[in-house]
Parts: C-alpha cells; structure tokens; sequence
C-alpha cells in the first residue's frame, strides 16, 4: 500500500472532522524556515475528542503522530514525512483564569508564547513577559523547556493536560514535578501532545509588564535577525555561549546553498526563498564540526527534526575535549 493511498483512507476515516484533514500537505507553510515537503496526513483537530480520534485512527494506519506549534523550532525534510501531523486549533487556542486560583491561568496547546505573554500582562500578572519574544506555542514551549531573559516555561508551570500515545489515546494532567523539565528539555514523550498547561503567576502591573513587554521585544529587533529562521539553532553549551563560539570561528556569513549563518547573530541560520533542507541540515553539521576542532567543544541542536537523521552526534568528545 502506497503512502499516499494510506494517507486518503485516513482522511476518509476523519471525514467528520470539524478542523481541516488532508493528506500529502506540504508542511513548508508550517515552519518558520518555510522549508519541508509533505505530512502523508496533516489533522488540525478543534476538540480533545478528535484530537483522540486522530490519534487512534493514525494508530490503526501504523503511522506516528507528530503535533507541530508555530513550526519555529522545526526543520522538515525535504522528501517529507511518513506521519500524520497534528495542528491544534479551536478548543486549544484559549487562554482562562484557573476557576480554582486567581494567580493561575490555563493556556491551549496551540496558544502562541508571545500572545500569551501579553494576555496575561494584561490580566495583572507577571511572570510570563519573557515568552513574548519566543515565537512557538505553549504545547512546544512545554516539551522543550522555551526560555529565554532569565526564566523558562519550568519557572511558572503547575501541570501540564496531554494526550497520551497510549492504547486509548488517555487524557491524563501531568504535575510539573513529573515532566522531567530541564534546560531545553522534558521528559515529554514524542507521541504526546500538550492540550494545554496551567501556570501560576505573581501579581503585578499592568504598566510594569508592557514596559518589560516592549523592552524585550526591543532587544530582540537590536540582536537578532528577523526573516526565515528557526532561533536559536544551538543550545548554549555549559558556561559559554553558541553564538560567541561560532563567531570565533568567523562563520558569520558562511554559506552552503540556501542557507547562511546569520551576520546579525551567528547562532542563526536564514534561509533563502525556496530554500532546501538539505542546505540547512548541512550548514548546522558544518557549523558543529567546525567548533568541535576548533574549540573541542560540540554543540547539540536545539532545533527539532522530522525526517532529518543528519543531526546526530558524528563524533564522541571526551570530558577533556569539551573545555578550551
């Protein structure tokens, strides 16, 4: 059976579905690099109930479930990928006083960081303005630990609501103590999908967070570049900085096809218009094994892959190896 004629029964299987189900969707569209060929099936599920019913469908076609956010941290292969991926909307995009604390708000999967930020700036409550210059979404913010200007998603979290990539497809809330949230990390599996998060906050000023609000969203236009990105492509290695390291390697600049490290921040790689994974895949090995002789010191992608097997670790580095 061909990839594409699965990808039609499942549609037909998800006929009822309130949000959109289409199969071979290039998934480009999805991403902030705007590269990527095509999901077999891409769901956008309204509701948990047929998030669930995605899921079990997807199971009984033996493909594996993939949610994607705003795509901001996501490189796709260009071939594309043999999964069904899910987009999270209606139900998943609401952000509500927790009706049990008037310091907590719930916040839908698919809410957008900075939208969220300003929401709850907005409430009266601080403790969120740095999301709003992080461009994902609440449910990838969660898996991967987002942060940034001195706190992270671990800061704020009580729970966390996931769909799990169990038999049934069980809806279970999940205490932060048990999503293993570390730097750029959690122990989140990657078939479970974060339908929502509650977070509670400390009682602020409306007039005090838009001022924190604009600051950051000043710093960011100052020091890192707009256009087609992924962030931050690698994680900061133990007391230094990615960006600093790739500098010193005078990469800035550096270009393999379509894509280029950024001369604004090197921790960066634009893409061209129509630019290809490939280029981009091969850009960040480049960028990796040059610092590893450089500095001896390997950097590891913050930046998430599907279809993409290139990313991986090519080389051991001793204890000794990892300090200058």
């Amino acid at each position: 059976m061909t990839t594409s004629s699965i990808g039609d029964q499942v549609v037909e299987a998800l006929h009822a579905l309130r949000g959109r189900v289409g199969s071979e969707v290039p998934l480009g569209p999805f991403t902030t690099f705007g590269v990527g060929g095509p999901a077999v099936v891409l769901a956008e599920p309204a509701s948990v109930e047929e998030l669930q019913a995605v899921i079990l469908v997807a199971r009984r076609y033996e493909l594996s479930v993939v949610t994607v956010g705003q795509g901001s941290n996501l490189l796709v292969a260009d071939t594309g990928v043999n999964a069904c991926v899910v987009v999270l909307g209606g139900a998943f995009e609401s952000v509500a006083y927790d009706p049990l604390d008037p310091l907590a708000v719930i916040a839908g999967g698919a809410v957008k960081l900075p939208v969220l930020a300003r929401k709850t700036a907005a409430m009266g409550l601080s403790g969120l303005e740095w999301a709003v210059g992080v461009p994902g979404s609440v449910g990838g913010g969660v898996r991967m630990n987002a942060g940034g200007h001195g706190s992270d998603i671990a800061a704020n979290i009580v729970s966390a609501t996931l769909v799990r990539s169990t038999q049934n497809a069980e809806l279970q809330e999940v205490p932060a103590g048990q999503l293993g949230l570390g730097y750029r990390t959690s122990a989140i599996e990657s078939g479970d999908v974060v339908v929502s998060a509650t977070f509670r906050l400390a009682t602020g000023t409306v007039e005090e967070s838009e001022a924190e609000l604009k600051a950051i969203v000043r710093w960011r236009r100052e020091h890192q570049p707009g256009g087609a990105n992924c962030g931050s492509v690698f994680s900061n290695p133990a007391g230094d900085s990615a960006g600093r390291l790739i500098d010193s390697c005078s990469l800035k600049g550096h270009r393999i096809g379509s894509a280029t490290v950024s001369e604004k921040h090197a921790n960066f790689i634009q893409a061209d218009p129509n630019a290809k994974a490939d280029d981009i895949s091969a850009l960040i090995v480049f960028v990796q094994s040059t610092v590893r002789d450089r500095f001896g010191v390997e950097l590891h992608p913050e930046v998430q892959t599907l279809g993409i097997h290139s990313l991986q670790r090519s080389k051991t580095v001793s204890p000794t190896e990892n300090h200058r």
